[in-house]
């Protein structure tokens, strides 16, 4: 009896796992890279036309099949160490992101419903220089696309943290008021 109970444990936990990974596969993704004008192996290129010039805070659109890739030059001035994407059309947990750019990328819900996507980052690696190209491409996974026609707004460098970060420093902080303390009790020889 508690090896059947623990074979069906196992095959509810293994057909809930199979159907998050599902899940995963098929929803929209977000892909953002370097661009060159050249011909360069790996990377995406700008059209004829040229990459879109952009500063720290732009806007973008989907097309309307739902995919496509959009290609921009950061002509801010500055080189940006984060991107935040913010939309309001596909939940946060829908969306997959990766980055060749930014090692970090991670999907937050924000108080009025829209959903920011916040690529950053890490231990100084990464990001987009000023002058540099790259391209963001809104990619349909299975039968999941982006809505054609939403509406992104970008903003590069922005200044509000990440939960988490907030949490990292505040623990770090924690842990330093807790050695001061107990360097300041200590025994005096």
């Amino acid at each position: 009896m508690k090896i059947s109970r623990i074979c069906a444990l196992l095959l509810l936990v293994a057909l809930g796992s199979a159907m998050a990974v599902a899940d995963g596969i098929n929803d929209p993704k977000i892909i953002i890279r370097s661009a060159s004008s050249g011909q360069i192996a790996m990377m995406s290129r700008c059209p004829p036309q040229g990459c879109t010039k952009v500063g720290l805070n732009f806007t973008f659109g989907v097309p309307k099949s739902g995919s496509g890739t959009l290609f921009f030059t950061n002509n801010s001035g500055v080189n940006w160490t984060s991107l935040t994407l913010v939309e309001k059309g596909v939940p946060a947990i829908d969306i997959s992101c990766s980055s060749y750019l930014f090692p970090s990328c991670k999907t937050e819900t924000l108080k009025n419903g829209a959903v920011a996507i916040m690529l950053a980052t890490r231990c100084g690696r990464g990001g987009i220089r000023n002058g540099q190209s790259f391209s963001i491409q809104l990619a349909c996974v299975g039968s999941s696309c982006w809505p054609g026609g939403l509406d992104f707004s970008a903003h590069a460098n922005s200044s509000t943290p990440e939960p988490g970060t907030i949490a990292f420093m505040s623990t770090g902080l924690a842990a330093i008021v807790s050695r001061r303390k107990w360097w300041t009790k200590r025994p005096q020889a």
